[in-house]
């Protein structure tokens, strides 16, 4: 990504080296970056997962449809 920007943000230093922990990470910058940019996948994944679940009722709905007039 060209042209990032940087936030400097406080945590708690309990709850960073429980990352640190978690993730085997030994920066707290890279453990909670890890942490972050997991939690973006799992809402794209989300909603990769509902728009395939809906994509069928969709198709459905658009099949069933009976001619107008």
């Amino acid at each position: 990504m060209a042209g990032r920007a940087k936030v400097d943000i406080s945590l708690d230093a309990e709850l960073v080296v429980e990352v640190m922990v978690l993730a085997g990470v030994g920066s707290p910058q890279d453990a909670v970056e890890a942490v972050v940019r997991d939690y973006i996948a799992r809402g794209h994944r989300t909603e990769a997962r509902v728009q395939a679940q809906d994509e069928p009722r969709r198709t459905a709905d658009t099949v069933e449809q009976p001619p107008q007039g």
